[in-house]
């Protein structure tokens, strides 16, 4: 049996009252996603233990079958091994946005899509006002960089996500220290964010945005500290041997330290235009060398931080007809399961994540399908897997409980 799991990110989400009280799952057209639900087994999946931080690292590690609690250091250090950055035991890793603030607050967690050509050269500028021998700046993709801090510095200090904090005045999300060991390294945060205004307001790069009518990349973000983690392979414990296929350096990394090769995809960007055409040929392929593929689309949660109900129903659209469609038809006949689930809701009201439990399907060949015929929040609350916990779905889904 080989498997197959698919995630659109942030795909979950509330009844909003524009769409007539249905989710953006429910009312868009997902023929092939509903033609896969009535064929399989559905439930409902917590990915986010109660009182954890509902992030896509903690919840793409519980659908992998790594509790949270034990194996999450930090979203920067699984971007940086994505990003090929050596990372000692003792350096301290950041995640690090370049956003735009407007009138004090946040007014786009991703400087409204900056590219990664010219975040790039914004990160170069970083790097040569700020950088020495304890602080290194890293180009990801589009707005998403990486922070390494190499000395005695502390991970004792909160720094909020922006994707969810939207709208809110910086003045009141500013890092802080949770003890008396992080006070030094909250201040340099600081020191970093408010020094990158100047900066950057006058780059070029950000002058051409501006006349063009886009949002700048006017300001840094760093959060989600961490150090180098130690993980068991997935193979040593399943007796698998899995591909991940994604645009996002987060996914790319946490497959990584699960012992998972990276297969990289041309017009793969973790945005609205992502080639999911190329994705599903690749995912397809790469059966021929590997016992699971793990399949991530950021589209749907980019979406849903945006607040544009619209626009996720056509993510999701396309979710289904130019990924599902060719995936389900190149499996036909074959000992292949698949699964597809979003990694946590990102509802369009909230623009952020929720630990909310999502919807999930689980088919199997030759399996007797429950009474479920949709794939969405309200129809897979009905299905015969009920609720899961963390590590129960990769159990489920490979028939290890």
């Amino acid at each position: 049996m080989k498997y197959i799991i698919l995630i659109p990110d942030g795909a979950a989400d509330y009844p909003v009252k524009e769409l007539g009280d249905k989710t953006p799952l429910e009312v868009a057209r997902i023929p092939h996603l509903n033609y896969l639900a009535s064929r399989a087994r559905c439930g409902m999946l917590e990915t986010i233990p109660p009182g954890f931080s509902c992030g896509s690292a903690e919840a793409n590690l519980s659908i992998l079958g790594y509790d949270p609690r034990k194996y999450f250091h930090g979203r920067g250090v699984l971007e940086a091994a994505s990003l090929g950055i050596k990372v000692e035991s003792q350096d301290l890793v950041f995640r690090c946005n370049t956003l735009c603030i407007l009138d004090g607050c946040i007014r786009s967690h991703s400087a409204g899509g900056i590219s990664s050509e010219e975040a790039a050269e914004l990160i170069e500028t970083l790097n040569r006002n700020f950088g020495n021998e304890e602080i290194f700046f890293y180009p990801g993709f589009g707005y998403r960089h990486i922070l390494l801090l190499r000395g005695d510095w502390s991970e004792e200090v909160t720094c909020v996500p922006p994707h969810d904090y939207v709208g809110r005045a910086v003045k009141d999300i500013m890092p802080e220290a949770t003890s008396d060991r992080g006070q030094a390294t909250a201040r340099l945060l600081k020191q970093l964010i408010q020094k990158s205004w100047a900066v950057l307001a006058s780059h070029p790069i950000n002058e051409k945005r501006t006349r063009q009518g886009k949002e700048p990349a006017n300001s840094i973000w760093p959060w989600s500290p961490g150090r180098k983690p130690e993980m068991e392979s997935f193979q040593s414990r399943f007796g698998l041997k899995g591909a991940v296929i994604a645009a996002v350096d987060l996914v790319k990394g946490l497959g990584l330290y699960c012992g998972f090769d990276v297969i990289r995809v041309a017009g793969a960007t973790g945005w609205y235009d992502t080639d999911y055409q190329a994705k599903a040929k690749a995912c397809l392929d790469a059966l021929a060398k590997y016992d699971l593929v793990y399949v991530h689309v950021e589209a749907p949660d980019e979406a849903g931080h945006e607040g544009k109900a619209e626009l996720k129903i056509k993510c999701l659209e396309d979710f289904d007809s130019k990924l599902v469609a060719p995936v389900v038809s190149g499996v036909q006949g074959k000992q292949v399961s698949i699964a597809v689930l979003p990694d946590h809701p990102t509802p369009v009201a909230v623009r952020g994540h929720t630990p909310d439990a999502v919807p999930f399907l689980i088919f199997r060949p030759a399996t007797e399908p429950d009474k479920v015929t949709a794939f969405n929040e309200k129809s897979c609350r009905c299905g015969s897997y009920g609720l899961l916990h963390g590590e129960e779905f990769i159990r489920t889904f490979l028939g290890r409980r």
